[in-house]
């Protein structure tokens, strides 16, 4: 099938949906059995029906196999309360105390911290490296390199790593990688197929679509699999039927709200472009985004999210531009209908570069209004920057 066919028939197994369009919110947290007989049989395996609320019911497993059938030759996919708890449990899954982890120094602030913090106390060095290494990550290899984490594109400054060349490295060595596919989703990157082991959702965003559910996924290979859900199940992570159920619904729409949001964001992302306020656009689809050729050659298309860096100005201009916008809220996430602006300032988060952008940075998320009216919203918006960057020079 199609991703587009996928998306709408994934997940509705008869035994789930009992003939109706959408499998149906199971809420439940005993289930009965009935002889001991029954419970007993049941405990050998609790993942193969019916065992405890925990565990699921057909809403959670829908969801999950839908998620799992985006991925070609992947075993399956866990579900989380966020996408940050898919994060942390997938590393856990992966190190024990003593172990070296291998992380992208372009990644999300959440999953930083849980590095610096949690790993840390627990044994677990962590050293970072930089976004564009590809293949050259071999020679950070040592006896205790267990695993490597990558985020393609990174969420503020979008760089787009070399994907399979990373995973062939590590694949020499028996090290696991894991890939935070938000940006993308398995709709313009299959992360398993391009030889990545735990592949994460923050469903929050995209999957989800409207900026109502908390909500994270790991899709693993085979050889991953076993050991995500065993951790996924001792540290009691779940969501609730009701979130799944929306999260199936946003899922069936995915498709025609990736085309909208790519669409709107790259009509912006060159207007902006040829903006003498804007040094550069950090857009994967744009050349002067690094590892632009990397996005060509492996993606599918492109999603409603990056980041413009100002050619002068400080973050009092920049504080006028977005507080005046009317058209995009200011807050944190992504991938919602409704647009979105945020100023971002990336240079404290990294250890192994430096980061080198001169003016201040503005990250964008565009969501499903006119590509026109975004537009001239935005443009009132340059103008209040430079009254502001005039104020300052008189």
């Amino acid at each position: 099938m199609k991703p587009g066919t996928r998306l709408v028939a994934a997940g509705r197994r008869k035994q789930w949906t009992q003939g109706i369009v959408n499998p149906p919110v199971w809420r439940a947290s005993t289930m009965l059995f009935d002889t001991v007989a029954d419970l007993r049989a049941s405990s050998k395996d609790p993942n193969a029906g019916l065992y405890y609320g925990r565990r699921g019911t057909p809403t959670q497993w829908a969801l999950a196999d839908a998620l799992t059938g985006m991925e070609p030759g992947a075993a399956g996919t866990m579900l989380y309360p966020s996408g940050v708890a898919a994060i942390t449990t997938a590393l856990l899954s992966v190190l024990s105390p003593g172990d070296e982890l291998l992380m992208v120094d372009s990644a999300y602030e959440p999953t930083r911290n849980f590095c610096n913090g949690l790993l840390r106390t627990m044994g677990v060095t962590t050293t970072y490296y930089d976004p564009m290494i590809g293949g050259g990550i071999a020679d950070l290899f040592t006896d205790h390199t267990r695993a490597i984490f990558l985020e393609s594109p990174g969420s503020l400054t979008f760089e787009v790593q070399d994907v399979p060349a990373i995973c062939a490295a590590a694949k020499a060595r028996g090290i696991a990688t894991l890939l935070d596919n938000t940006w993308a989703t398995p709709l313009l990157f299959p992360a398993i197929g391009h030889g990545v082991d735990i592949t994460i959702l923050a469903c929050t965003k995209y999957i989800v679509g409207h900026s109502d559910v908390m909500m994270g996924s790991a899709t693993a290979a085979p050889t991953c699999f076993e050991k995500l859900r065993r951790t996924t199940h001792g540290l009691g992570h779940c969501v609730s039927p009701d979130d799944a159920y929306l999260a199936l619904r946003g899922l069936r729409t995915l498709g025609v709200r990736m085309k909208a949001h790519q669409e709107s964001a790259l009509a912006i992302a060159h207007w902006l472009d040829a903006q003498p306020q804007v040094a550069r656009v950090l857009h994967p689809a744009l050349a002067a985004c690094p590892g632009h050729a990397i996005w060509q050659r492996d993606f599918a298309g492109s999603s409603g999210l990056f980041s413009i860096e100002m050619a002068y100005g400080d973050d009092a201009a920049r504080t006028a531009l977005i507080d005046g916008l009317q058209h995009f809220g200011i807050g944190f996430s992504w991938g919602g209908y409704e647009s979105l602006a945020l100023p971002v300032d990336p240079a404290p988060l990294r250890t192994a570069n430096r980061w080198g952008g001169g003016g201040p940075l503005i990250r964008l998320q565009i969501g499903l209004e006119d590509a026109a009216d975004l537009i001239a919203d935005l443009a009132a918006g340059l103008c209040r920057f430079d009254a502001a960057v005039a104020r300052v020079s008189t």
